[in-house]
């Protein structure tokens, strides 16, 4: 794992003081890794994480939001490094009032400004609601606190178009170190102003004075002229004169003024035009303004701008506003297309996919666009999973002719438990296996594994995204994360309430599609023949082994546990768990197989090595061999949070119990074929003898070849210790890993390996039995003995000697092997030997005194010699054979049996030291 990233550390913030919404550069270290990374931002309280554009890990770009505190730190807050802290501060400043011509960047409020621009009762020309400097001298701003000022002058304002306003507060703010004799101007200049509202119908009056006083002085002369004629002809002959008089004097009026009234009307249009222009530039500009600001990608200033221009001229009359505001919705339309591509654009970021959505909300766009990305989305991801199938399948067939031999873990790659077993001399029974496995096999996975692993990462990586964006269109945070748009958010909720089924058959489909593609890759046999041609495709020349398995079934578990971390509901993701459940029952069936195999092979590794016990290394390789397997398989047993039991089902109980029972009889097949092999088709071995022993007897020579019998001996003592250890030990490990049905497996597999036991047994008695009973009637009847006729008993003839050295001779070749087969090998060959005995004196028609007395002999010595190793049967055997001897009639014959007896022991005395040691040690045991 890596180390933790260090919090993130605010050094540096430009400006450090301003209003709200104004643009700060933030500079620090650790400020997160990437967009996705950022997941808050604070400034002086307030969340400014909307508008926030993460440069790089030491710079973000943002804007200032509406906070409460005049002063604060800036937190920034990442995925990798969480809270971080800040060295400096931001100081939020109020707001100064914009006048009308002023530019701004931001939303300002006119409606008070416009109230009183249509306000005709006032009679105050536009131009001067808010001269920017009503004194006409030097604003000096002073530096005492806002606060120090509300304070001063209570309920006040410095604002000289409200209501409330304050002159003293003007003053001190404005012209706190100004002269008297400037304040002194400052009068004059407001006196000015003042009588400036007269000055205009005076103006016209000092213009026309000339032409009003001429006009006046024709009227004398005519009215003079009048009063002298006195005559009617006089009075009309005047008075036309006057008419034209008059009338000449309007042309000449007319004439003289009507340049200049023709500039005057030009010029007073081409104000009021300026004049008009620059009060409605905003809306004039706008169109430029929107196709710029789109180009630098600043949708945020566009939709500001459009919300201005809407609110203001949305329902104007004006037709040349109707001209600009129609030229506006064109490009607001085709900026809302250009969003909308943008959105629908794959593959794209939550953030991003966020930013466009609420660029379209504000824009107003029709329809739905969250849905719309959501469903484009989705599309996105079944693509995504079905092309990574399509890519792998095609890999898979163009590599199929170079690398065949690459899709099992068991190939030559890594080293088998089995190979590392064969390289050791011998292996102490109940040590722990100790794998010398290589990671190398790792870079030579098989092309499904590769896929699965791919598979799972691109949903992990894409489904969260998909989740969230969701959960984002339930809750309206796609709109608002500060309870604004409140219009907005309502109607999102109640469109995801309404589409909320179409989202869960959503996710179902994704859940399907990767758990179908993953059964196509793994499971081909799961899939019906339609979804074979849809989800599969893959060449299977080999099945994957159980460690591949396994390793694919850490591989989903990782990705349905990742999948629950979302909150996702369980229900959609069940068709997971059944997966997993069809995966660990699949990886299990195929490790016992492949453990079946292995165990195959264990007869080819067989050294013929034995200890002082007469085991060989076999039992302890099949022992290690069932408990490697069974380690393979504890993480497929054990049962995660949510997953079922894989034996909850019967025909997996008997499936398992099956291959378990078949992996028991493979190896008791193994030990057969071990020990019933013809001798040339054995591979050379030496059979070394523990010189340590106490018990040692004899030894085979180093550089002996192993008989048919003494495998057989070595076979037995095996199946004798798999029975009283090793099948008992796998027992019990089956089960500790949850195995069910463990006493049928044990109970077969014992009833197998005694038949093995008794068969290979009674081969090895026929074997070294045979002879032995076979010599016994020739050597009584050698030299044409005669019971009936025979001299007096001098002794214990040599046939019973050969017969008893026979009989050492297969004591000493199981004592070496293992002695504690000695008891059961040499009481089953006295049985044979006591029997023949038996019915070889029952079919003597007669005895003479001295023959009676020779077969009593060689009756008891041998049945005294062997003594140690009679059972019920020889025991029988050995009274019947009495029975059919007459019986001594005189002292003289017993004491003579008994001189012979004792003088027979007495000369095989060394010979005899073995059956006293068997005898000793097993009063001991």
């Amino acid at each position: 794992m890596s180390r933790a990233r260090q919090p993130p550390l605010v050094t540096g913030i430009s400006p450090n003081e301003g209003i709200s919404w104004t643009k700060v550069t933030i500079r620090g270290e650790n400020l997160g890794t990437g967009p996705t990374d950022l997941i808050g931002l604070t400034i002086c309280g307030h969340n400014c994480l909307l508008t926030a554009e993460w440069m790089s890990a030491s710079k973000i770009v943002c804007r200032v939001g509406q906070a409460k505190n005049d002063k604060g730190d800036i937190i920034v807050t990442t995925k990798s490094g969480g809270k971080g802290t800040s060295t400096v501060s931001f100081k939020l400043l109020k707001p100064e009032k914009i006048g009308i011509l002023d530019q701004s960047a931001v939303w300002v409020d006119e409606m008070n400004y416009y109230d009183m621009r249509t306000d005709r009762n006032k009679g105050i020309p536009p131009l001067s609601l808010r001269p920017a400097n009503p004194l006409g001298i030097e604003i000096d701003k002073g530096r005492f606190p806002q606060k120090d000022l509300e304070a001063l002058f209570p309920g006040m304002s410095a604002d000289f178009t409200s209501e409330n306003f304050s002159a003293a507060w003007y003053l001190i703010e404005n012209h706190s170190t100004t002269s008297f004799d400037q304040l002194k101007t400052a009068v004059v200049n407001l006196k000015k102003q003042a009588n400036k509202k007269n000055e205009g119908s005076l103006a016209y009056v000092k213009g026309g004075l000339s032409t009003f006083f001429e006009a006046q002085d024709a009227l004398s002369a005519i009215h003079q002229k009048l009063e002298a004629d006195g005559t009617e002809k006089v009075e009309g002959s005047m008075t036309q004169k006057l008419e034209n008089v008059l009338n000449r004097a309007s042309n000449t009026a007319d004439t003289l003024f009507q340049e200049v009234l023709g500039r005057k009307d030009k010029a007073d249009s081409t104000r009021n035009a300026l004049n008009v222009l620059q009060r409605f530039k905003f809306l004039f500009n706008l169109p430029l303004n929107i196709e710029r600001n789109i180009q630098k990608g600043d949708y945020d200033v566009v939709i500001n701008d459009y919300e201005k221009a809407k609110s203001l001229f949305g329902k104007t009359e004006v037709q040349v506003f109707k001209k600009y505001y129609a030229e506006v919705e064109t490009r607001i339309e085709a900026l809302r297309e250009l969003l909308l591509d943008k959105l629908l654009e794959t593959p794209s970021t939550l953030h991003d996919q966020k930013r466009y959505i609420r660029y379209l909300s504000d824009l107003h766009a029709p329809g739905d666009p969250a849905w719309q990305c959501i469903g484009a989305q989705h599309q996105w991801i079944l693509q995504l999973m079905h092309n990574c199938k399509e890519s792998y399948v095609k890999e898979q067939k163009g590599n199929s002719l170079l690398h065949s031999p690459m899709l099992d873990l068991d190939s030559d790659v890594r080293p088998s438990p089995i190979g590392h077993l064969s390289q050791t001399a011998s292996l102490k029974r109940g040590s722990s296996f100790q794998s010398g496995r290589d990671d190398a096999w790792r870079y030579k996975a098989p092309q499904q594994v590769i896929f699965v692993e791919k598979l799972t990462k691109l949903v992990l990586s894409q489904l969260p995204n998909f989740w969230k964006l969701w959960i984002s269109y339930v809750n309206g945070s796609l709109f608002s994360e500060t309870a604004e748009k409140s219009g907005q958010m309502e109607r999102s909720k109640k469109n995801a309430r309404q589409r909320q089924n179409d989202f869960k058959k959503m996710i179902q489909e994704v859940m399907h599609s990767l758990v179908k593609l993953i059964r196509g890759a793994l499971l081909p046999f799961t899939l019906r023949e339609g979804e074979s041609r849809q989800y599969g495709g893959w060449e299977m020349k080999s099945e994957l082994s159980g460690q591949w398995l396994t390793h694919v079934v850490q591989t989903v578990r990782l990705s349905s546990e990742s999948l629950t971390a979302l909150e996702i509901p369980n229900d959609m993701l069940q068709i997971i768990q059944d997966l997993i459940l069809d995966l660990r029952v699949r990886c299990i069936l195929v490790t016992l197989q492949h453990t079946a195999e292995d165990i195959k092979r264990l007869a080819e590794k067989e050294d013929w090595v034995v200890d002082n016990e007469g085991l060989t290394s076999l039992p302890s390789q099949f022992e290690q061999c069932i408990i490697h397997s069974l380690q393979s398989l504890k993480t497929v047993l054990d049962c995660k949070p949510g997953e079922a039991s894989v034996f909850q089902q019967q025909k997996t109980q008997e499936d398992v119990c099956q291959l378990s029972i078949g992996i028991m009889q493979v190896f008791i097949d193994c030990l057969e074929q071990l020990s019933t092999k013809p001798d040339g088709d054995i591979d050379t071995a030496h059979l070394s003898v523990d010189v340590s022993s106490p018990d040692l007897f004899g030894s085979i020579h180093e550089d002996s070849s192993l008989s048919s019998e003494q495998r057989l001996l070595i076979a037995l003592s095996n199946c004798r210790y798999l029975e009283r250890h090793t099948f008992l030990n796998i027992a019990e490990h089956f089960e500790k890993h949850g195995f069910q049905g463990v006493e049928k497996i044990t109970q077969a597999s014992m009833e197998s390996l005694k038949e093995l036991d008794q068969r290979l047994f009674e081969m090895y008695i026929e074997f070294k039995a045979d002879p032995i009973v076979g010599s016994l009637e020739p050597g009584i009847y050698a030299g044409y003995f005669d019971w009936k006729d025979c001299l007096v008993p001098a002794g214990v003839r040599n046939y019973l000697k050969e017969a008893l050295v026979n009989i050492i001779a297969v004591h000493a070749e199981v004592f070496t092997i293992s002695k504690d087969l000695v008891p059961r090998v040499m009481s089953r060959v006295i049985e044979a030997v006591s029997e023949e005995l038996s019915r070889l004196m029952q079919c003597v028609s007669s005895f003479s005194k001295n023959g009676a007395l020779q077969a009593r002999l060689e009756i008891c010595a041998l049945r005294d010699t062997v003594a140690i190793y009679l059972t019920p049967e020889s025991n029988s055997s050995f009274k019947q054979a009495l029975e059919a001897l007459p019986q001594l009639s005189s002292g003289t014959d017993k004491k003579l049996l008994e001189e012979l007896l004792n003088k027979f022991k007495s000369s095989m005395h060394l010979q005899l030291t073995c059956f006293q040691a068997a005898s000793s040690a097993m009063m001991k045991t």
